[in-house]
């Protein structure tokens, strides 16, 4: 009787297994990040840019395509792993490929290196903590429908404002259960303000190192630079401003009434 009784699920170990299996990429992220943090900080840098501008430049020349491929792959890695670097990687990507391509390359890699590092978390801690936002009530029910219906505004800002770090920006939509299309357009559209000064600087580098000097990347602090970037900032919580002002205007009526 008891062979009959037992079930697949009676070993202790057979559901941990499927939980434990779920985090491992979110765990090789951090372990590859901090890895990297340690071994490459040295290495993604201007001065290596610096001392291989020219066999870089011959490569390109001799294999433009395949350059691009390289670019692309590493500027991934370095986003997937949220490794140092990524600066480097986007003004490296307007010193060899100029404003318009070196734009493209660096958007579409950051962008799909953002997707990497939101599917890892989405199928290890985000997966758990939506499980519980869709069960909690009271504020935290209130503040996950208040991101459910201003969920493009605040990703597009999470891509806009320049104080949030990209890997966060990455992070915590996954955190939360945001919708993966909305997340992987709103990073495309939201990083290229970022993108066109960063490969803007690029363009320029090689005479910067001839003057024996480092790009400066307090560019993107300029009031030139800052103020369209928070025009757009603003642009995009209008919406939210407006359902905020229209449910306290339809709040107030049903109190009157």
């Amino acid at each position: 009787m008891s062979d009959m009784t037992e079930t697949p699920n009676s070993d202790p170990q057979a559901g941990s297994k499927p939980g434990l299996a779920r985090h491992l990429p979110l765990i090789a992220v951090a372990a590859v990040a901090l890895i990297g943090a340690v071994a490459l900080k040295d290495y993604l840098t201007f001065d290596t840019l610096r001392d291989n501008r020219e066999a870089l430049m011959a490569f390109r020349d001799q294999n433009y395509l395949g350059l691009v491929a390289l670019f692309m792959g590493l500027y991934i890695v370095i986003v997937v792993f949220s490794l140092p670097g990524a600066a480097v990687a986007s003004v490296t990507g307007g010193f060899l490929f100029g404003l318009a391509a070196g734009t493209v390359f660096n958007v579409i890699s950051a962008t799909i290196g953002a997707a990497g590092i939101f599917l890892a978390a989405r199928m290890g801690l985000g997966a758990m903590l939506t499980a519980r936002i869709e069960a909690a009530e009271g504020r935290v029910q209130m503040l996950k429908q208040a991101l459910r219906e201003n969920e493009i505004e605040v990703l597009l800002l999470l891509r806009l404002v320049p104080a949030v770090p990209f890997f966060v920006a990455n992070l915590l939509p996954a955190l939360v259960g945001v919708k993966f299309r909305n997340f992987l357009w709103t990073t495309a559209a939201g990083i290229i303000p970022g993108a066109i000064v960063f490969t803007w600087i690029g363009v320029g580098v090689g005479s910067v190192f001839d003057r024996g000097e480092d790009p400066d990347l307090s560019l993107l602090w300029e009031p030139h630079v800052i103020g369209p970037i928070l025009g757009l900032c603003v642009l995009a919580a209008m919406p939210i401003l407006v359902k905020a002002v229209r449910g306290n205007i339809r709040g107030r009526k049903n109190k009157d009434s």
